[in-house]
Formats: C-alpha cells, structure tokens, sequence
C-alpha cells in the first residue's frame, strides 16, 4: 500500500513538472514572437517614413526647379490695363475669353496698343463683336493701318472709327476696302465727307452695293452732288437693300404721298430710309388721326416721324391739348405745335408748365407725366422678327 501511494505521489511530481516546464515554453515562445512582430513593426515603420522622406524630399528637389507660373487670361488683361469691372464685362460678352490661349490673347492686345485703344476701347469693340479675340487681326495689319490713317487723317479717326465698327480690321484690304472707297470717290464725295460718312455708317464698306436703280433712286431725291446732303444720301441708299427701300417707299404711298414727293422727302431726310414700316405707319396714323393733320405734313415736318410716339408725339401734344382746354396760355404765344415737338424738354417745360401758378403746374406735369409713362398695347406680348441688317 505504501508503494502504491509513493507512485501516486511521484505521478503528481511528475505532472506538476512537466506542466510548469510546458508553461515556460508557452511564455518564451509567446515572448519570442511578440519580440518579432515589435521589431517588424518597428522595421516596416521605419521603412515608411523612410519611404515618405524620400517622397518629401524629391518634391523638394523638383519643387527646386523653376517653373514659370500659369498666366490666365484674367492676369493677362489686369496687367494690360483693364480694371475688374470692365474685365467683367468683357466676360460677358464673351465668355471663352476667360479660357483664351494666353500668348495668342497678350500678341493681340499688343497690337492694339499702338492704335491708342483703352482698355474702355476694348469692352466697347467685344461688346459690338464678341468674337474679335478669335479673328485674324494681325493679317496685313500694319498695310490696312498706314491705308486707314492715311484715309482718315490721323490714327486718332481711326481708333473712333474702329470703335464704331471693329471688323474693320478683318474685311480684306484688296477686294472689299479698297473698292469700295474708290467708289465713292468716284461719286464725287470729298474726303472729309467720306471721314463722316465712315462714322455715320460704320457698314458703309461691307454693305455697299450700288445697281443702276439705286443710282436713279439718288437722281429722284433731286439732291445735287456739290450738296452737303448727297453724302449722306448715297451712303444711306448704297448700303439699304432694293426690296426694303420698295417696301418703304410702297408704305408711304399708301398715305396718299406720290413717288416724287417721298424721294425729294427722302433727300430732305435719308434718315427716313432707315426707319421700320411699323414706326412710320404708327407715326403718320397718330398725326393724321389725332393731330387731324394732312398726310402732306411730313413733307415740311419730316420729324413727325422721326420722334418716339410713346414718349414725345403724344405726351406733348396731350398737355398742348390740355392747356388749350383750360383756357390757359403758354409763355411764348403764338406757337404752332410743329415748333412745340422741337423743343429741348426742358424748354418745352418751360414754356408750357412751369409759367402757370404752381397748383396748375402740379397738375399739368402730373397730365404730362402720366402720358409719358403710357406704354404701348401689348408690347410686352410683341414678337420680334430679326431680319438681319435693318435696313
């Protein structure tokens, strides 16, 4: 019995041993790969910072390197001269300005420079052609410049003149131009009047285009070639088209005015040429329905149908009309109503409202206001037709 207890015994030692010593190798073994993994964590740590230095350090080296800027077309136009507001302006009339190639956008402001344009110069001349940037304007640029200021006088006219119209300086030189002065000089036309025919009619080279009936359109006005008038005569009438200077010339007829009394109005007046048959029809209805007047009286008042009927024609002869009906007389007496609608506003204030007591001049300038601000029958409903070139 005693040797089987000491068995029991020693069976216990032994496992008591073995266990501990299982338990030590857990634990050295548990601390051997926890050693590994802390230095391979340590390892591949360093590793990436050293990774990153690297990285830091050749943006560093490439950062070294001098790289010119990126210039925008922005940059580019502040430093020509344009303020925010007008570069503004300048985008919104043209917008694929703001992505404009910078060297091609700088070569052709250089270019203007010399012809004295501002930088107010340039958002009128994008204003009136959006697409100038994109044209060609350094093609035979400096021969049309020395063709122009040697027309024009001075490089001054040219820059007026290029302002009123900019595509001046892309029309060709040899074909258009050139011929189309030549024409005109042919006419008899002096250069100083063909200096303010190119700054009344800045289309005059691109759309002239003169037939046999246009000549004897001109013989009928019955202006002379030695008159100050023929100029504007042949320019307004060389640039019109044949049919809309028919429709035109049919339009007043229908008011019982013959082809002889409208052409020698024509040359009175060549501005009349350039009117709408709406306006003219409007005008020459109020003044013969309302005003009560022959058709004939155009003939001596062409400003009848000149003025805007919403906001003169009618608002004046109304307070005339009042003014009569209240039994009251205006400051000059005497005065026709053909002299009334020539007058400047404020003499014509003057003369009709502001010499009455100040209670009736209150409520002649409330009549005169309230006509004024009358606008048109359904003119907000209107469908505009676009024609092309107006006239």
């Amino acid at each position: 019995m005693n040797s089987t207890v000491n068995r029991n015994v020693l069976a216990v030692i032994r496992s008591l041993f073995v266990s501990s010593s299982l338990v030590r190798k857990a634990d050295f073994r548990n601390s051997l790969s926890a050693t590994i993994t802390t230095r391979c964590s340590t390892l591949c740590l360093n590793e990436a910072e050293e990774c990153i230095d690297e990285r830091v350090i050749q943006k560093n080296k490439v950062g070294c390197v001098e790289v010119r800027p990126t210039v925008s077309p922005l940059e580019v136009l502040r430093k020509w001269g344009c303020n925010d507001d007008e570069i503004s302006k300048l985008f919104i009339s043209r917008p694929s300005l703001r992505r404009a190639n910078v060297a091609q956008l700088e070569y052709k402001l250089n270019l203007l420079t010399p012809l004295g344009i501002t930088s107010s110069d340039l958002v009128k001349i994008v204003d009136c052609r959006p697409r100038f940037f994109s044209r060609h304007i350094h093609l035979v640029l400096d021969e049309r410049i020395n063709y122009f200021i040697e027309l024009l006088g001075s490089k001054e006219m040219l820059r007026k003149v290029m302002i009123r119209n900019p595509s001046l300086m892309f029309y060709d030189l040899d074909e258009k131009i050139k011929p189309a002065v030549e024409f005109y000089r042919g006419l008899g036309i002096s250069q100083q009047d063909l200096v303010a025919m190119f700054i009344a009619r800045p289309t005059l080279i691109p759309r002239t285009n003169f037939s046999k009936e246009k000549f004897e359109y001109i013989q009928r006005t019955g202006v002379s070639r030695d008159s100050k008038m023929f100029k504007y005569v042949a320019a307004t009438i060389g640039v019109s088209r044949m049919e809309t200077i028919e429709e035109k010339v049919a339009n007043l007829e229908k008011f019982g005015l013959s082809q002889e009394e409208i052409w020698h109005l024509c040359g009175k007046c060549p501005i009349l040429l350039t009117l709408s048959v709406d306006k003219v029809q409007r005008n020459m209805t109020y003044v013969m329905a309302s005003m009560k007047l022959p058709s004939h009286s155009v003939l001596k008042h062409p400003f009848l149908l000149l003025v805007n009927l919403e906001t003169h024609l009618r608002p004046r002869v109304d307070l005339v009309k009042r003014v009569s009906d209240m039994g009251l007389k205006p400051l000059v007496e005497e005065v026709n109503i053909a002299t009334a609608l020539r007058m400047s506003e404020k003499r014509f204030l003057n003369v009709y409202v502001m010499c009455h007591p100040e209670d009736v001049a209150a409520e002649l300038m409330q009549v005169y206001e309230k006509a004024k601000s009358m606008k048109r029958l359904a003119e907000e409903s209107k469908k505009y037709v676009f024609k092309g070139f107006p006239f």
